[in-house]
């Protein structure tokens, strides 16, 4: 086999003999041998790893590890600091699907938040092309463990993928490909984004599509290599679109740059890849097509999603440290540069943005350098949003962006994310620079250039992510004791509803097994009223407004009779069984407004107040 495999290789003609294969007296071939051609096959076509290469893929699992080491060994009772409240919005994405898949339900739609409208999960993160085959984990071990497993061995996995791409694609130099891969799934962006986005961290398709993508220009095995490439993209679809988005637009800048670079191999390439491409769609596109119509035309679909002002990177943003550095980490300036912990986009450091320019400079007659250095730069000038504040300068200037921004898909994106195409661009251009020093003659050359790049990495070296004890569900959630307040087809009330800025309540209904379902919540939806342009969460109703605001400043209005009216009207649209207030601060005026709203006190009942609304009827 491994001879015909080297002359399949080498394009060497092979004659072909049918042969009638029996079992005879006296034949060497036993039942086992079977079993053992097939495992030897698989290894000539898949290559077992080398120490080398384990030693990388262990070595990546031991920092994933270590960054999620707040909360990996106790899941269920830690709580990442830095997610605000994305940890119980993903550990209820990912119950909520292994519930409906538990019961046969469509893992595209939820009623247990936004009641009675409910969640459109396709045009939400609900990840299903992980929380889907996790479902047993889930049903298990419960959805935190869940969560936790799949960001953490999701971005060790990445890590491998990269360091199996460079290796491939760029150098041989397992040390230079392991730098390179480290700084690809481990840059500033990436550890900011695991706090709370693992769509944004588990992107192990990505170095795999662009392989697959790569193995087009040789137009070799067009059609085997373009089915690959559309099952390949289906399934990331399922894993983030966004980062497929973002995937995609890096590879366009590459490729952009490098048929600049090298205009022959360029027009060689483009056929067999234009013809690749038609085939992947056209794999790809059945299998999506339907998903992809639920999400934006089907129930609690939206058309876009405005994020608001600040979401740019600005230039000191992407020179600036980050907040998690172990050596130069700054919260107070990090996070006045950014949206928020979960959204520090840049952050690179002044340090490894000299090295990569360095490495642009020396390597520049390399055509692959020349394009990784324009994705980069490209990508990074892009981030910076439509209008680009010009550094010690009160004035800007229009950006890029604002060529993309009003395009379909883009309008949603948060611009500063696409500077994440910078990271495996930079990881890249680490290896070939590792790679290089390896090869040099001088021994001074060689360890003084080593130097220099251990030097610039060290400010992007992570810290553990902040994590902190997790209040526990209340024992009225967990002992199901709110089976006696909610009869089929009603909901629970939270006092004060679950929102964005405080989605506790979304552990407690995870805690309670999804027994109940409950109004308002954290997810996005349309903003209702016939306007289809997306928001986070659901628009307030009076009492929900109402209570927001209570909690808010402490103190209890006065209730009147319209104020009476206006609460009875919306909790006959949530189809109310009880309201149940947990302590927490300011919950003295809470409870007040709502003893006034329904008209009598409530009752303590395992740990919450309750507001049982059969006793009025």
């Amino acid at each position: 086999m491994e001879v015909l495999r080297h002359f399949q290789r080498a394009g060497w003609p092979v004659a072909e003999v049918p042969v009638h294969w029996s079992h005879q007296r006296g034949s060497k071939v036993r039942p086992l041998d079977y079993p053992r051609f097939l495992r030897d096959l698989v290894r000539i076509r898949v290559p077992l790893p080398g120490p080398a290469d384990a030693l990388a893929a262990a070595l990546f699992l031991a920092m994933a590890v270590a960054l999620h080491s707040g909360r990996f060994f106790d899941p269920a009772h830690r709580y990442l600091t830095d997610s605000l409240q994305d940890q119980n919005q993903w550990e209820w994405f990912f119950a909520v699907t292994a519930d409906n898949v538990a019961h046969l339900r469509n893992p595209l739609f939820s009623h247990l938040q936004g009641v009675p409208e409910g969640v459109n999960l396709m045009a939400n993160t609900a990840m299903l092309g992980l929380s889907v085959p996790f479902t047993p984990v889930t049903l298990l071990l419960g959805p935190a463990v869940a969560l936790s497993l799949v960001t953490t061995l999701g971005m060790a996995a990445t890590a491998a993928a990269w360091y199996w791409l460079i290796v491939r694609r760029l150098t041989p130099r397992r040390g230079a490909a392991f730098a390179g891969a480290a700084l690809a799934a481990f840059a500033p962006p990436m550890v900011s984004h695991a706090n709370a986005h693992p769509n944004f961290v588990v992107l192990f398709m990505i170095p795999l599509i662009a392989d697959r993508a790569l193995r087009l220009c040789t137009g070799t095995r067009t059609t085997r290599d373009a089915v690959v490439l559309g099952l390949m993209a289906a399934y990331q679809l399922f894993l983030g679109e966004e980062a497929l988005l973002l995937a995609a637009l890096g590879m366009l800048l590459f490729a952009a740059a490098h048929a600049a670079a090298s205009p022959r191999v360029a027009r060689e390439a483009v056929r067999p890849l234009l013809r690749g491409l038609a085939v992947a769609a056209a794999v790809c596109l059945p299998l999506v097509v339907y998903p992809l119509a639920w999400q934006f035309s089907g129930p609690q679909s939206y058309t876009h999603i405005d994020h608001g002002p600040g979401t740019a990177n600005t230039v000191p943003a992407l020179l600036a440290f980050a907040e998690r550095s172990l050596l130069a980490g700054d919260a107070d300036r990090a996070n006045a540069l950014s949206l928020n912990p979960t959204e520090q986009n840049a952050f690179y450091g002044w340090p490894l943005l000299l090295l990569a320019l360095a490495i642009t400079v020396r390597l520049w007659r390399r055509p692959a350098v020349r394009a990784l250095a324009f994705t980069a730069a490209a990508a990074a000038l892009l981030s910076l949003g439509p209008r680009v504040h010009v550094p010690f300068a009160d004035t800007t200037v229009p950006g890029p962006w604002a060529l993309l921004a009003g395009l379909p898909l883009f309008e949603s994106v948060i611009e500063s994310r696409v500077a994440m195409i910078c990271a495996p661009a930079l990881g890249m251009l680490l290896a070939l620079a590792i790679d290089r020093l390896a090869a040099a003659r001088s021994p001074i050359a060689r360890y003084a250039g080593l130097l220099t790049v251990g030097l610039a990495l060290l400010p992007p070296v992570p810290a553990p992510l902040r994590s902190e004890p997790r209040a526990e569900a209340p024992a009225f959630f967990t002992d199901g004791t709110w089976k006696a307040y909610v009869r089929p087809g009603e909901s629970l009330v939270p006092v004060p509803l679950p929102e964005p800025a405080a989605a506790e309540a979304l552990h407690w209904q995870t805690s309670a097994g999804l027994g109940f379902p409950m109004p308002g919540g954290y997810f996005n939806g349309p903003y209702g009223d016939g306007d289809r342009s997306g928001v986070y969460g659901v628009p307030l109703r009076f009492t929900a407004s109402l209570l927001r605001d209570v909690r808010a400043t402490g103190v209890a209005p006065v209730i009147d009779g319209r104020a009476r009216a206006e609460t009875r009207a919306d909790l006959a649209h949530w189809r109310a069984g009880a309201l149940v207030l947990v302590p927490q601060p300011r919950d003295g005026a809470l409870r007040t407004t709502v003893d006034e709203l329904v008209g009598r006190p409530a009752r303590w009942v395992d740990g919450v107040w309750v507001w049982d609304l059969h006793e009025r009827r």
